[in-house]
């Protein structure tokens, strides 16, 4: 019989939350000489391969970590010199005065990053810090996934680290375990616990890189509009990065109407907007990825953000601010905190519940937690009030594109001359947290969906038909790779499938995971005369759309193994 494998801490997810903590807990360790033993699993097959995000990022909460950070080497694509949040029109792009839209959502001065490299980069300072600690042993796992929650006398004990675990080498223990993951494991963590009372509401981001012609390393925007035209919460962004590369991707609420929404098609559209034209045009698609970010918020928040033997941090938390569009700060926050609370309850060899409720208090009081309260009805006042973006935004945008913002807004009031301005009151007053109307409770997105909605048309813009891709080539873009016997998505029934796809057949619409993959997983596949759903794996991306918008609740998407998955190095 082999020996239990054990350590001090295990850090679940190579995510810049656990790498922080890892960071700081060895900085804090440095300073008290204590032995201790640290575990890093990582699923892909190195730090940063599977991780994605936009992104522009305040660095204050990293140059607290790394005050050095420029001179050694952290991995910046541009600093924001230009920021712009901007209506767009079918034909025509208005960019905002600064004044009417949150201060928030001016970027100026943030880092432009690439966040496969920033967590590569922290991951190969926490090796080098590592070096300087001999009382510590850290052992990074890359290739390495979470498959399932170790729980014992009610506490969490560690991880199984293989889909079979057939025997004691395939389970590591730990005092306390870390999740920063994106809900693959982390989810069964808070169920099991009942630690979530409203649920987490989720979008996910499609994103592509682009060498271009021209250099647009600085400018950032940040746009409402097309091609979300259908009351859908969401919106684009294009960030300039040095060497002449762009970002561009969309946001889209998993909350939406439409059953057949198709993220991946509606980043195509997005592209197919002349200002983005005029930008990609001639140019070269380096990459392409997709991810969920959490939306809920404040409320959706765990009761509670430890529980024995364990913390959550970073998207297995939920700290995303949407309103501020800032998660890597907050995630960064989380590890660094976590790290203090841990090392603390190590050093007194207090493994007790009561020894991480620190963790909660200390995060509660800084922004983290402050800016998600102030911020809490951000995304309910879009929920409350579809006239927003439903009727409001479409009437704007025409006017974008015929003749001028300022008609549009007149049209508006003009259309409706109490029920308009009393929208806006209200709306603004949740927005900017300057009322409270007591805690809300979301429903789970895939309620949202009504399967006989029929999305508006619009006469598309001219286009360049190289700068468009399909979804089946686009996969190729995300440079997936995945090991033989691979069944990382669980279908629980096949009956069930059967009968979602006879209901949304009925109706000329195909099912919500075939539709919205961002990659070309599902399908429906015709055996002995009856429609079945199938699965090419092997294009799987690990977004986890299919799972969040299936009706029936009928899938669940896994962490892979051997490093299998995505590559989002350089996305």
């Amino acid at each position: 019989m082999s020996a239990r494998i054990e350590y001090d801490l295990l850090l679940v997810g190579g995510s810049p939350s656990n790498l922080t903590l890892g960071y700081h807990f060895l900085e804090l360790a440095k300073q008290s000489g204590k032995p201790f033993s640290i575990a890093i699993l990582e699923k892909g097959k190195e730090f940063g391969s599977q991780v994605l995000s936009g992104a522009v990022s305040n660095p204050h909460v990293l140059q607290k970590i790394w005050p050095n950070y420029k001179e050694a080497g952290f991995p910046i694509e541009a600093v924001c010199t230009d920021s712009n949040f901007s209506v767009l029109g079918i034909h025509k792009k208005w960019d905002m005065p600064h004044f009417m839209y949150p201060k928030s959502l001016d970027k100026t001065g943030y880092l432009v990053l690439t966040l496969s490299y920033v967590t590569g980069w922290i991951a190969k300072q926490l090796q080098e810090k590592a070096k300087e600690v001999p009382n510590v042993t850290v052992d990074l796992y890359t290739g390495f996934s979470a498959h399932k929650v170790v729980f014992e006398n009610e506490r969490v004990a560690g991880v199984c680290v293989t889909e079979e675990a057939k025997s004691d080498e395939d389970y590591v223990y730990s005092k306390f375990t870390c999740f920063g993951d994106k809900g693959f494991i982390s989810r069964d963590v808070i169920d099991h616990f009942k630690l979530r009372d409203c649920p987490q509401i989720w979008s996910v981001g499609v994103k592509e890189v682009w060498q271009c012609n021209e250099d647009y390393s600085g400018k950032v925007w940040h746009t409402l509009g097309w091609p979300l035209l259908d009351g859908t919460f969401g919106g684009g962004f294009v960030y300039g990065m040095k060497d002449k590369k762009l970002t561009i991707g969309l946001v889209i609420s998993l909350d939406s109407k439409d059953p057949n929404l198709n993220p991946q098609l509606k980043l195509q559209e997005y592209k197919k907007h002349p200002w983005i034209q005029g930008m990609i045009k001639g140019g070269k698609l380096l990459k392409y990825g997709a991810a969920l970010l959490p939306e809920g918020g404040y409320y959706s928040l765990p009761k509670k953000f430890a529980v024995p033997g364990a913390l959550l941090l970073g998207d297995a938390l939920g700290v995303l601010d949407v309103k501020s569009l800032a998660g890597i700060d907050r995630a960064m926050e989380c590890g660094y905190v976590g790290a203090e609370v841990l090392h603390e309850a190590l050093v007194k060899g207090d493994y007790s519940e009561a020894a991480l409720a620190d963790y909660q208090g200390r995060l509660s009081d800084s922004f983290v937690v402050q800016e998600a309260y102030k911020n809490r009805y951000f995304r309910w006042a879009f929920m409350e009030n579809s006239r927003l973006l439903g009727d409001y935004l479409p009437e704007m945008t025409k006017s974008i594109d015929k003749s001028s913002p300022w008609v549009g807004m007149f049209k508006i009031g003009f259309m409706h001359p109490l029920r308009a301005p009393l929208d806006g009151v209200r709306s603004l007053s949740l927005i900017e947290g300057k009322i409270d109307i007591g805690p809300i409770k979301y429903q789970a997105d895939n309620r949202h969906i009504i399967p006989d909605f029929v999305p508006p048309k619009y006469d598309e813009p001219p286009f360049d038909k190289s700068t468009i891709y399909s979804r089946p080539d686009a996969v190729f873009y995300a440079s997936t790779k995945y090991h033989e016997g691979n069944h990382h998505i669980d279908e629980f029934n096949a009956d069930t499938c059967v009968r979602c796809i006879t209901k949304y057949s009925a109706l000329g619409k195909t099912t919500p995971c075939v539709a919205d993959c961002t990659a070309e997983v599902h399908r429906i596949d015709v055996i002995d005369g009856l429609k079945k759903h199938g699965m090419s794996l092997e294009n799987c991306i690990h977004c986890r759309t299919c799972e969040i918008v299936c009706p029936e609740n009928n899938l669940r998407v896994n962490a892979t193994s051997q490093g299998s998955g995505p590559d989002f190095l350089g996305l």
